[in-house]
């Protein structure tokens, strides 16, 4: 029965420390903007395969042509 003296201030501790810390991160406006995440992932992702391409296709071609000329 003792500890429950004990183990209550700890809970309290812990629940100011979550309310604090939930405080501290709509003051930094950590959500401001929650859907866009969440939308990225229904996205496609062309851009990074676009920039995924090489840019220089002739050197790209040369140095094809390279690996296949090595036995």
């Amino acid at each position: 029965m003792s500890v429950i003296y004990v183990l209550i201030p700890i809970a309290m501790i812990i629940v100011a420390i979550g309310v604090a810390i939930f405080f501290w991160a709509v003051r930094s406006n950590q959500f401001e903007d929650i859907e866009r995440q969440g939308m990225s992932i229904l996205l496609d992702d062309e851009d990074e395969q676009q920039n995924a391409k090489p840019r220089n296709s002739a050197n790209t071609d040369q140095q094809q042509r390279d690996k296949s000329d090595k036995p």
